[in-house]
Order: C-alpha cells, then sequence, then structure tokens
C-alpha cells in the first residue's frame, strides 16, 4: 500500500525525528537518497552536466547538498539561485567546496540547454500557488530540454496536499521525496506533473499517523479478492442486480453485465429494455421483466447505465434505493436521485460519478471539481452520506467518514475515455459488493482491475498503448485478476 500524509502531518514528524537526531542529519539523508536516485537516472555521473534550480529554504537546501555529491563524483553542477540572498547557506557552502558553480536566475536557460539532468529545488512541500515569475522562463526552459527533470519532494508550484494547480508549475520526469508520498504526487492535476514518484525512506515511519490518503498495490488488491470455497455455489459467491439499458442504450445493459459477470459474484440477475441484447451475449444470466423488487434475491444492487430519465427509470431508481442491500448508482441514476433518499438508506450506497455529474451533485461546475478532485469527493461522500467513486484521470474513492483515507486508484489510463467504459466498471464493483467486499473495498477493487484490464487491453502496460473499446475491457478482466493474483 501507498500511503500518503499532508504537509502539517509531515512536518510534525520530521519535527519529532529530528529532535533525535544531529543538527543536519535529517537533510543529509533526504540529500544522499536524492544524490543515488540522480545517479541512477544519469547512468555515469562523471562529466555528467547538472543543473540545480535553487529557491529558498530547505528543498533548495536538499538539492544543494545532492549536487555537492553528484560533483564530488566529477559532474559539472551549477546552481541557478533564485534567491540568492536566501539560499541554504551550508547547502551552498557544500557545493561550492565540493567544485560546483552559482549563477543567476537570468542566466538559467542557456545553463538549462546545455544540462544533462535539472534539479527542482525552486519550492518545498509548503509552497501555495503557482510558480513566481521569475522562475516560469526557467521551468519552461527545462521542459523543452533534453535533460531528464527531477523534482526534490514534488514539483515546483503544485499544491502537496489537494493536488491542485493555480499556476506555472515544474513539469518533472521524475519526483523524489522523502518519508512518505504527499497527496499532491498521487492526484491529478498535480500528479500529471510528477512523472515516475520515487520513495527515500529518511526515518519518519514511527512518527507518522494513519495516512490521508492511500493507493491500494497487487498485494493489497489480491487480499481482497473474492475466491470461491469449495462448496461454495452460485447463491453463495453473491447476487449482483442490474438495472441498465433501455430502448435507446441497450449496449449500456450489455456492457454492465459484462463487467458484472467478471467481477466475482455467482450470477447476474437483469432488468430492463435491454434484454434481449443481453441474453443473446450472454445466456446464462437471469431476466426479469417487472421491477426490480420482484426480480428475486439479490445481495448488491447496480442501477443507472443507459437507463435514461423517464417516468419508468425514475421507478426503478426508488425502487431498488428502497431496498435493503448495498447499491451503486451510476450514469442516468445520479440524475434521478435524491439527496435525501441515500442519506435515508440503511444499507450502504456506492455513487460512481464523472466530474460533470460530480458536478451536478454538488451543484457547482465542472472546472471546479477538476481543479480540486480531493475536496470533491470528500464533500460528496459526507453531503449524501455514501461510498464515492469520482471517476476521472486519477480515480479516487472516498468514505461518508473524513476521518477514513481516501483511496486512489494508480491503474488509469487514458484510454479508458471510451463509451461504455464506466457501465463496465460499474459492473463490475456491484459484483464485488455482491461476493461480501465492503464498499470503499469494492469501489477500490473495481477501480484497480478496470484500469489494469484497460492498461492490458490497449497494451499501454509496455507502450503507449493503442485504442480500445469497452468490450475490450470486460474482456480482458480475467487477465487482470490473474495478474494480480499471480495465476
Amino acid at each position: 500500500m501507498r500511503h500518503a500524509h499532508t504537509v502539517g502531518t509531515v512536518r510534525a514528524a520530521e519535527r519529532a525525528l529530528m529532535a533525535r537526531l544531529p543538527e543536519g542529519a535529517l537533510m543529509q539523508r533526504a540529500a544522499a537518497g536524492l544524490a543515488a536516485a540522480c545517479t541512477g537516472l544519469l547512468g555515469r555521473v562523471y562529466g555528467a552536466r547538472v543543473v540545480l534550480l535553487v529557491g529558498s529554504g530547505d528543498n533548495g537546501g536538499d538539492a544543494l547538498y545532492a549536487g555537492a555529491r553528484l560533483a564530488r563524483r566529477g559532474a559539472a553542477v551549477t546552481a541557478v539561485l533564485l534567491a540568492p540572498e536566501r539560499a541554504h547557506g551550508g547547502g551552498l557552502g557544500a557545493l561550492r567546496a565540493a567544485g560546483g558553480r552559482t549563477v543567476a536566475a537570468d542566466a538559467g536557460v542557456a545553463v538549462i540547454g546545455r544540462a544533462d539532468l535539472v534539479l527542482d529545488g525552486i519550492v518545498g512541500i509548503g509552497g501555495k500557488g503557482g510558480l513566481r515569475p521569475e522562475a516560469v522562463p526557467l521551468a519552461r526552459a527545462a521542459r523543452e530540454s533534453r535533460a531528464t527533470v527531477v523534482a526534490v519532494d514534488l514539483p515546483s508550484g503544485v499544491d502537496a496536499d489537494t493536488g491542485e494547480v493555480a499556476g506555472p508549475v515544474v513539469h518533472a520526469d521524475v519526483t523524489v521525496t522523502f518519508g512518505t508520498y504527499k497527496p499532491g504526487l498521487l492526484i491529478d492535476p498535480a500528479a500529471g506533473h510528477a512523472g515516475a514518484p520515487r520513495l527515500i525512506d529518511i526515518g519518519l515511519g514511527p512518527d507518522l499517523p494513519a495516512p490521508d490518503l492511500e493507493a491500494l498495490q497487487f498485494a493489497d488488491v489480491a487480499a481482497l479478492l473474492p475466491v470461491p470455497a469449495a462448496e461454495s455455489d452460485k447463491y453463495r459467491r453473491g447476487v449482483v442486480g442490474v438495472v441498465a439499458g433501455s430502448a435507446r442504450y441497450p449496449g449500456a445493459a450489455v456492457l454492465a453485465v459484462a463487467g458484472a459477470l467478471r467481477g466475482g459474484a455467482g450470477a447476474v440477475r437483469y432488468v430492463g429494455h435491454g434484454a434481449e441484447a443481453v441474453l443473446a451475449r450472454f445466456p446464462e444470466a437471469l431476466v426479469t421483466a417487472g421491477p426490480p423488487s420482484q426480480a428475486g434475491r439479490v445481495q448488491a444492487w447496480v442501477v443507472g447505465p443507459g437507463l435514461g430519465d423517464g417516468t419508468e427509470a425514475r421507478r426503478a431508481v426508488d425502487d431498488v434505493l428502497a431496498s435493503d442491500v448495498p447499491v451503486l448508482v451510476d450514469a442516468d441514476g445520479l440524475r434521478l436521485l435524491s439527496r435525501e433518499q441515500v442519506r435515508a438508506r440503511s444499507a450502504a450506497t456506492v455513487l460512481t460519478p464523472h466530474a460533470g455529474e460530480a458536478a451536478a451533485l454538488l451543484e457547482c461546475s465542472r472546472e471546479e471539481v477538476e481543479a480540486a478532485r480531493l475536496a470533491s469527493v470528500r464533500e460528496l461522500a459526507e453531503r449524501y452520506r455514501a461510498t464515492v467513486l469520482l471517476k476521472g484521470s486519477t480515480t479516487l474513492v472516498a468514505a461518508p467518514d473524513r476521518s477514513v483515507p481516501v483511496r486512489v486508484n494508480p491503474t488509469g489510463t487514458s484510454w479508458l475515455a471510451t463509451a461504455g467504459s464506466g457501465d463496465v466498471l460499474s459492473g463490475l464493483t456491484g459484483s464485488l459488493l455482491a461476493a461480501g467486499l465492503a464498499p470503499r473495498d469494492a469501489a477500490s477493487v473495481g477501480a484497480h482491475l478496470h484500469g489494469l484490464s484497460a492498461r492490458l487491453a490497449s497494451g499501454a502496460a509496455t507502450s503507449a498503448g493503442a485504442p480500445i473499446a469497452a468490450e475490450d475491457i470486460a474482456s480482458t478482466l480475467p487477465a487482470a485478476w490473474r495478474q494480480v493474483t499471480g495465476g
């Protein structure tokens, strides 16, 4: 599991650790890890041209001390000082003693153009807002150069706690972060500027409380996946009901059922106007013509994909929400529910909006949701007393209780932006609910498998990938399952 902590939490842990260490020891640990990471990226240090973008404070100090270590190994290191009078004194002295040189900010663009590696030490984790004007040309030059850009702790200009981007930022190829991940490294839009994050252990572990954000890894997902016992039958494995599709959108029903059949439950009951299309593709589906409440026993419901917005669709949503089993609501269902309905339920509810749907539920603009994804998913979960899976370039899962860490899915790919992919995710996650997973786990595991399936189907795991259709995602779910479990 990857854990992320807010700036305040990190600062408190650093203070506790520094009280037990000799003065300056913590910064030296960070600098040593940073220099080692840069060494690995360079391959050959001797003769390499390294440029440090140095602001004031400890972030610049980390870059300076790391630069000194690289200079002692034969690298040609140049520090571009954005605030010479406030540069870290000890780090500056170490760099100069190792043979490094310094230049003013107005000379930075030229040296960046000749660099093999650029270290971004402009702003630390406490920075707010985008880059200051004098740093913008340097960030632009670094991105346009052929150098590998390495951010120190996080890219300068992004918000460490929220992942928000309020102006120009550094775009890194790699971010070397210390002690724990910061939420902004895992959440878009900031995560899109962080490149590949690498964690350096500096000893904060014993002083860190429960995380604010977490990301499941393969082992975590494998431990949560439902595995049938020897005596299991299709009903003991769980039955998921799917209310989806319409005369206009029968494909939504097919795709939701496809995801459900591959999600771990033993059987799928389908209710809706896509019955003919569903049975033609999946003869094992159990089809009912009446309202959901008369379909027979289920352990969870999925309602909404392709349902439309007429009177019959609204009645179906009301019927499902009146049940006493977990319910996942997606797509059209999100427009037809009321907050009071969801809050009044005794069983769990999972809402799976994209940014536009989340904006409607929160009565704000889509741009506001996209700019503050973490705050939005927390607010939505709390307001509706539901588990919320906010779809997007980084999918987030929040529980109604704000003290529970938000989960971020690490497996997504841009190829998921295709019609019907959300229908597959709904069926898959609903099936996991029916199989007995808790709402937060079902949503997190569903998003993980869904993203991994898309990566496998598109080939994005080994290359830039290629276009896929929603059907490809559903068909690849068994392969994703096997990859996670090592089977």
